[in-house]
């Protein structure tokens, strides 16, 4: 079972969970899975051709986590190998939003709802999404997207 809707490209990520992963009770700690998340989208970003040290660097704009909503479902143990989907299900001006489960076979054990501003590097003051990224993202996007203000229809 998963959160991820139809008519939007999924990225898929698998994860090994290593002891690292894990608390005393011998499953994942809770926060775990924020990172789980937030590697699946920087792995995507790269598929994509979109690596954030060059994004930061040339056009001076970087992502950030405006928002974070996990429910989980099922615990994840030590040595699971588990895959994290990514879907982009919102592309606004400045910001964009996922939805992204965490699957163990068919299983889901969590989902999250994640925003994602982006921010000029050197104030953290919102900005809009550079065209070439947008372009990106709205190829793999299931949310229609609006054009920006003065854009001209085509």
């Amino acid at each position: 079972m998963s959160i991820i809707t139809s008519g939007a490209v999924t990225f898929s990520f698998p994860v090994r969970v290593y002891y690292e992963d894990t608390d005393a009770a011998g499953v994942v700690y809770y926060a775990n899975y924020l990172k789980f998340f937030e590697r699946a989208r920087t792995e995507w970003l790269r598929q994509l051709g979109i690596e954030q040290n060059r994004l930061a660097a040339t056009q001076g704009v970087v992502f950030v986590v405006r928002s974070a909503n996990i429910q989980y479902r099922a615990p994840a143990r030590l040595d699971d190998q588990l895959t994290i989907q990514s879907q982009i299900t919102r592309l606004g001006r400045a910001s964009l939003e996922f939805e992204q489960s965490c699957l163990r076979d068919d299983a889901l054990l969590a989902m999250g709802h994640i925003q994602i501003g982006c921010v000029a590097a050197d104030s953290l003051r919102p900005v809009a999404i550079p065209d070439d990224i947008r372009q990106h993202f709205q190829g793999v996007s299931a949310i229609p997207v609006a054009p920006l203000a003065g854009a001209t229809a085509r």
